[in-house]
């Protein structure tokens, strides 16, 4: 759900110089072909590494705390070929580059996913008012959101990493001191199981989520559109042409918006005629869960997958929030080169992004995103891989 397009304000970052990696052997990079030595650094004083989890059955996936982000996530194809399904960089030094190569590829983001109408919200009914960074509202917890933030890590073992990070009142003009932890996990089924965490000292908002942009096909260089999608929900929220929810719910059926039955996403994409695809050039929707319901979520029923036919690669996403943003690239094809070179093109990627409803803080009858001292922000979702 990211444009490039956004009023992005740079962040400053400190960082030290990278090792030089001119040494490395093929043994030394991971699966994915990532040099760890190229995340190897300090940013604003703070150590930053690129760990790797792996289980028995050819899963790698590397994350570094930079963000929280995920930067390969690699699963055996139909033929047991090694595929990374997921976007990003191979360094952090263009992760950390705001303005050369803004990007959430990956990210765990906080305070708040998705868009706040005009960067306003209430909490005690004192209004409080937030940097805004695309298109007059606030995204992704404003420039200096979670997602360009080093949280501490603790690798609690090869397939489980723990990131934590301390939010200070005021944080991109939010209340409240928040500390939150994301915790990675994967499985012996190819499950990489992704659990967010906070709390507070005042009352505040929170709504976390991963920013993982999936293709599953194994050759990004190449539109992805052909990829087949399932959205287990009757229901979405339209949005206006600066991409925020009107209030409204409305049904997907008779619209390009009914995944219900799963179809290649090309299917629908370029259904300009209907005027949530032409304003969003794509989809950037949110999707209302037939998996939540009466305040509560169903983490073991799917509620969003994906398929590549190229690669046999099956995708199920399964969480216990009432939403999922179904972002489609439409702004990739910027002519930044990414990891190994690749320079995406636009739709190449989907992103499924688990959350409360953007704007939530301002639409009283819509699942609350507030959290107050005493409480406990958990929000789960889980991806889980195999051949179709």
């Amino acid at each position: 759900m990211k444009s490039i397009k956004s009023n992005f304000i740079g962040i400053g970052l400190a960082i030290t110089a990278i090792s030089a990696c001119s040494t490395q052997t093929e043994s030394d990079l991971t699966v994915s072909g990532l040099d760890p030595n190229a995340f190897d650094t300090t940013i604003n004083e703070k150590p930053v590494k690129l760990y790797t989890l792996k289980n028995t059955k050819g899963m790698e996936v590397c994350i570094t705390n930079f963000g929280g982000r995920i930067v390969s996530l690699v699963v055996p194809d139909k033929n047991g070929k090694p595929t990374d399904v997921v976007l990003g960089y191979d360094n952090i030094a263009q992760y950390a580059d705001t303005v050369n190569s803004p990007s959430d590829f990956g990210s765990s983001v906080g305070r708040y996913a998705n868009r706040i109408n005009k960067g306003r919200f209430t909490v005690n009914g004192q209004t409080i008012q937030l940097p805004t960074n695309n298109f007059g509202h606030c995204l992704h917890g404003g420039p200096s959101g979670w997602m360009y933030q080093v949280y501490d890590a603790n690798m609690i073992n090869d397939s489980t990493l723990q990131l934590s990070l301390v939010s200070p009142d005021g944080d991109n003009g939010f209340p409240g001191t928040v500390k939150a932890t994301t915790t990675y996990k994967i499985f012996s089924d190819n499950t990489i199981d992704i659990v967010f965490e906070a709390t507070t000292d005042k009352e505040t908002v929170v709504n976390m989520t991963n920013h993982s942009y999936f293709n599953l096909n194994g050759d990004p260089s190449k539109e992805g559109m052909d990829m087949v999608l399932y959205i287990n929900a009757d229901n979405y929220t339209p949005a206006d042409s600066t991409y925020m929810t009107t209030g409204e719910i409305k049904p997907v059926e008779g619209t390009p918006m009914d995944f219900r039955k799963a179809h290649a996403i090309s299917e629908t994409i370029n259904d300009t005629d209907f005027d949530q695809i032409k304003n969003a050039s794509g989809y950037d929707h949110n999707w209302c869960l037939n998996t939540y319901k009466n305040g509560k979520g169903d983490d073991k029923t799917v509620a969003a997958s994906l398929y590549s036919p190229q690669t046999g690669i099956y995708l199920e996403m399964f969480t216990n929030e009432p939403g999922v943003q179904v972002y489609t690239g439409n702004f990739q094809g910027t002519g930044v080169s990414c990891k190994h070179g690749i320079k995406y093109p636009k739709h190449v990627s989907v992103c499924l992004e688990s959350q409360k409803y953007p704007d939530s803080p301002n639409k009283k009858d819509w699942p609350s995103p507030y959290l107050k001292p005493g409480e406990k922000y958990y929000s789960h979702v889980a991806y889980k891989f195999s051949i179709k």
